[in-house]
């Protein structure tokens, strides 16, 4: 799932979005987001991985979601992902997270989700 987010990750590249964005738009994209995700599970099979990735730096849209969901879905875990990953920008929970003042690159999250099985 490349959810649909407020973009907050890519501001340095995109500056006008500090404009466009209003009060509410995060909270409003986070809904979506874990509406899609609840639309998702379903659809992965026991065993299988569901792949969640933003392009923002806000928790409410990244972590906030993936915490809902999996208290939601018992059946899923968030996991490491794999060692291809470079461990840089993996934090103790197992979220990939990258941010411009860290890595010169766009803020982005994702986690891996398992179904267990």
């Amino acid at each position: 799932v490349d959810a649909p987010c407020s973009g907050l990750g890519t501001l340095r590249r995109n500056p006008e979005i500090k404009w466009r964005l209003s009060p509410g738009d995060v909270t409003k994209s986070a809904l979506l987001q874990k509406a899609i995700l609840d639309n998702a599970a379903p659809c992965v099979k026991k065993g299988g991985s569901l792949i969640y990735s933003t392009c923002t730096i806000m928790p409410e849209e990244n972590e906030g979601v993936i915490e809902e969901f999996l208290s939601l879905h018992k059946d899923f875990i968030c996991i490491r992902p794999p060692d291809a990953i470079d461990s840089r920008v993996v934090d103790d929970r197992g979220y990939l997270r990258s941010s411009p003042h860290q890595h010169g690159a766009d803020g982005f999250f994702g986690a891996v989700l398992r179904k267990k099985g």
